[in-house]
């Protein structure tokens, strides 16, 4: 598709969705938000909390697959004030900073010049589940759609920095992508990453699912971070900095953090609570089919299909209830050929034997022994970060 003016080949967006302000007690993410009726270029209608910045959540059966296809992707963006057009014969990646030479690198030098890598890996927003929470946590109150799961193609960052002759009193790299804030004194979305967190499997995105990279999910370059929640995996990245030291960044450290003990909880209203930045994914399942209110038939041979994740331990089962947590059977879970920081995904068979309605649980277990918990263990904070419960679908037997 053409990126010139891509939101005006667009039909105009419905403004942004209503945002509940119920304080209800509530113990799972909402599961019941309405998919627009218009749908954004190079996307399928979507559940739509904001046309400015983009705010596009994937409804549950799509988590029925390991691969999230690119037109069901979901959309976070920070900004709202991002480039309308991006001319690839104009456009560079900026390297600069405390490296012994500057680099201006073109999407063409970068697929031609440097070795290609290719991943499986899943984007998750660090807020996804966040409708769970009460009292309300500030920010998108996100059902379970706000993850996905892609196959990622590009150049290791560490051979861009290579190139580029890190200095020996480097210590930290910084990311910018090309959206801005509407007003002056909004910061920008910046974030930065140790130089000692950098390993083979952080790239620079130019593909996704053996297309380039659809436009909201980054065009032309984005930042892969596998195992990290999504604030890390900077869009339609344009500078990479280098400096001696951490920089004091907003985004950094105001937003996106948690409180740092065990628990990474707190009291609402507790104030100077010491925190930290979320980095690492915590194990989770989602179940993709059936969805809440399918239908079934007593009696009749159902099969519960979903994905399992973490932050790239690797999933070690995958346990299925019908009866409302009483016991847990393990499901049967598939090969894992997408490697580690991919979904896996897992099915359960059963047949309901009464009528009305039925809950279906689903608990994942990593390698290392991580367990997802009930929803109703997992404890407040005020970002409503890392949400990981138990996953529930309530069905009607007929």
């Amino acid at each position: 598709m053409e990126r010139r003016d891509f939101f005006k080949k667009s039909l105009v967006v419905a403004g942004a969705a209503a945002i509940g302000t119920s304080l209800e007690a509530a113990s799972l993410p909402k599961d019941n938000a309405k998919v627009s009726n218009i749908a954004f270029p190079q996307k399928r209608p979507m559940i739509t909390y904001s046309d400015r910045p983009p705010l596009l959540e994937s409804t549950r059966d799509v988590f029925s697959q390991a691969i999230t296809p690119n037109d069901q992707f979901f959309v976070r963006w920070h900004m709202p004030e991002i480039p309308t057009h991006v001319d690839l014969n104009t456009f560079r990646l900026k390297v600069n900073g405390e490296v012994k030479k500057e680099l201006s690198l073109s999407v063409d030098q970068l697929k031609h010049e440097f070795e290609a890598v290719e991943f499986t890996a899943v984007l998750q927003c660090g807020g996804n589940g966040r409708s769970a929470f009460t009292p309300i946590a500030g920010g998108i109150q996100w059902g379970n759609g706000a993850v996905g799961n892609a196959t990622w193609k590009g150049v290791r960052l560490r051979d861009i920095l290579e190139r580029a002759g890190i200095k020996k009193e480097a210590g930290w790299v910084g990311f910018n992508g090309m959206d801005n804030a509407s007003y002056y004194e909004t910061p920008n979305f910046v974030r930065e990453m140790s130089l000692t967190e950098l390993d083979d499997h952080v790239i620079v995105a130019y593909e996704m699912n053996g297309e380039e990279l659809p436009y909201l999910n980054g065009f032309p370059l984005r930042l892969i971070v596998p195992g990290y929640y999504s604030d890390s995996w900077v869009k339609m990245l344009s500078n990479l900095t280098l400096t001696k030291s951490y920089q004091k960044l907003f985004f950094m450290d105001v937003a996106y953090r948690i409180p740092d003990n065990e628990c990474e909880c707190e009291e609402p209203g507790e104030k100077n609570v010491k925190t930290k930045p979320i980095k690492k994914m915590n194990v989770k399942s989602i179940i993709g089919y059936p969805t809440n209110n399918t239908v079934v038939y007593n009696n009749s041979h159902v099969t519960v299909r979903g994905v399992a994740f973490d932050q790239g331990k690797g999933i070690r089962a995958v346990l299925v209830s019908v009866d409302e947590g009483k016991t847990w059977e393990e499901a049967i879970l598939h090969k894992d050929t997408l490697g580690r920081y991919s979904f896996r995904e897992f099915r359960y068979s059963f047949k309901p034997t009464k009528f009305g309605k039925q809950k279906i649980m689903s608990k994942a277990i990593s390698k290392s022994g991580e367990e997802q918990p009930l929803a109703e263990n997992i404890k407040w904070n005020h970002g409503g970060y890392k949400y990981n419960g138990v996953d529930v679908v309530t069905i009607e037997v007929v």
